[in-house]
């Protein structure tokens, strides 16, 4: 029996989930980015934090990042090099609740602490 995937902790939902290439049809294929992929690649190619700082906020171990983050740029250079459209929905992960503050994710979190 496999071991149960742990949950993954989110701070920030993407305010754009769907991206299309001009002049595409709602019909043509669409590359599926769960919102854990969408989260590391935020955090470490946005925010500029290293594997390990994600996986700090994450909650996660820093393998399990590394695994994520792998995915989630093959799924975007498959989207980018042959024009498919990405949707961001799904995923095993919580979302921050913006009251916690040992959730780990003080510097990627929009939310300011009181």
């Amino acid at each position: 029996m496999s071991r149960p995937r742990k949950c993954r902790k989110v701070c920030e939902m993407p305010l754009i989930k769907e991206f299309r290439p001009v002049g595409s049809s709602s019909c043509e294929s669409t590359v599926i980015l769960t919102v854990d992929e969408y989260e590391t690649i935020r955090l470490i190619d946005k925010q500029g934090c290293s594997q390990e700082e994600c996986s700090a906020y994450m909650l996660v171990a820093r393998t399990t990042v590394q695994m994520i983050y792998s995915s989630a740029r093959k799924k975007l250079a498959d989207a980018l090099v042959n024009g498919l459209s990405i949707r961001i929905e799904g995923g095993d992960y919580k979302l921050c609740d913006k009251r916690e503050k040992n959730w780990g994710c003080a510097r990627s979190c929009t939310y300011t602490y009181q």
